[in-house]
């Protein structure tokens, strides 16, 4: 889609008045991939005109954005985008991510804006990454005061499943009403459902281990669409 935007706006006004179509400019996907098949950024001449040119003229009608980190900074300070409710972020490395959501990253800027979130970390192979992961989750539920739906690792990466085998998670939403997750074991989904959501109506889980739990949990969720 980029591409092909990127190709066409300013070839003439009937093109231009197309493409400024919110059909066009509501959802924009400004990455790449490479020949292996890996999440990148963007070629640099269409970067440079997608921030110089094309956002300043369309920012006002942009409602999702999917970025990815080496670019992502540079595409929120092109505009300021009163519009956008969506944030899909991927390619992201687990180290970095624990600090997008502090108030000194421009992400912060959008807390109260963001009502539908994309997280999608890359493989890692940290020691400690089920607490990062725990802290990044945490991080993003308390930050996005607005978050009504969250994918929390659309491609299912093993290096980004939840889990409470150390302690039970501290963090509640009172807006989230769907997620999508990816978590270690069965009594991990569970949690999840103990009312620490309870706004949630809508749960899409890959559960990694199933098999019957010791603890008891109490479920304060009762309904699912």
């Amino acid at each position: 889609m980029p591409k092909y935007f990127y190709s066409l706006i300013g070839v003439n006004k009937r093109l231009n008045k197309i493409l400024h179509d919110p059909t066009f400019t509501s959802v924009l996907t400004l990455i790449d991939y490479s020949v292996d098949g890996c999440i990148c950024s963007l070629p640099y001449p269409m970067f440079y005109r997608f921030c110089s040119q094309i956002l300043p003229q369309i920012y006002h009608k942009i409602q999702w954005l999917h970025l990815e980190l080496l670019t992502m900074n540079t595409i929120l300070l092109s505009a300021n985008y009163p519009n956008l409710y969506g944030l899909g972020l991927y390619g992201l490395k687990m180290q970095k991510v624990k600090y997008l959501f502090t108030d000194e990253t421009l992400i912060y800027r959008f807390k109260n804006q963001i009502s539908s979130l994309v997280i999608d970390i890359d493989e890692s192979d940290e020691a400690n990454s089920f607490e990062i992961i725990r802290l990044i989750f945490t991080y993003m539920c308390v930050t996005f005061t607005n978050l009504r739906y969250l994918n929390f690792g659309p491609s299912l990466s093993e290096c980004q499943q939840l889990s409470f085998s150390t302690s039970p998670l501290a963090v509640f939403s009172s807006t989230l009403s769907e997620l999508n997750i990816r978590v270690s074991r069965f009594i991990d989904c569970l949690y999840l459902l103990d009312g620490r959501f309870y706004q949630l109506h809508t749960l899409y889980v890959y559960i990694t281990f199933i098999y019957v739990p010791y603890e008891t949990i109490n479920n304060k969720v009762y309904y699912f669409e």
